[in-house]
């Protein structure tokens, strides 16, 4: 195909008007623009999980927690179930120094106090986990808040390039417009 030297000058104008300075410019400086505001809210949330409060433990905390820990396991059941049955059978079988007889109120005294000094010790335990728990919740919501601010970001980001990329196909398209008419006048010569 064949172009005369006045249709290959007007070829060249679209690719001027499809990557002018002055809108990449712009372009770069929305970019830009908007990666500095993601950045910044990225900060605040990175720096709250990666600053994470140590936890500081009293003994009282750290017998609470083990005392929880062996009170809530199969080892505890099995060893008191040991204790009650060797005691039962001793009180009942003995002929001589039963120290417990049959009613068991010794036993029924030391369970009622081993209960009463356990169920305390276990719940401060438990507070202290769901204070963990709570702070871990925290966090997960931080990361879920960066990753919802990161998502925005992107769809600003696609957002942006969509409407720039329509305002170029749109003059682009007027460029080709004209140059049809401009073909148009010349083929009717």
């Amino acid at each position: 195909m064949i172009l005369s030297p006045a249709l290959k000058d007007c070829t060249r104008e679209p690719v001027a008007a499809i990557s002018p300075e002055k809108s990449g410019r712009e372009q770069l400086s929305k970019l830009q623009d908007i990666v500095q505001k993601s950045i910044e809210e990225e900060k605040l949330v990175v720096e709250n999980l990666l600053n994470e409060p140590k936890e500081i433990i009293t003994r009282g905390q750290s017998i609470s927690d083990k005392v929880a820990r062996f009170g809530g396991s199969w080892n505890f059941i099995i060893s008191f179930s040991a204790i009650l049955v060797a005691w039962i059978l001793f009180n009942t079988f003995s002929s001589a120094n039963k120290f417990d007889p049959y009613p068991f109120i010794l036993m029924n005294l030391v369970l009622s106090t081993i209960a009463a000094l356990q169920a305390p010790v276990i719940m401060m335990s438990q507070n202290r986990k769901e204070e963990r728990d709570r702070k871990r919740n925290e966090n997960d919501y931080m990361i879920n808040l960066k990753a919802e601010l990161q998502v925005r970001s992107l769809h600003q980001k696609i957002d942006l390039m969509q409407k720039e990329q329509m305002k170029v196909l749109y003059e682009t398209q007027a460029k080709q417009l004209e140059l049809l008419e401009k073909i148009e006048k010349q083929l009717q010569r």
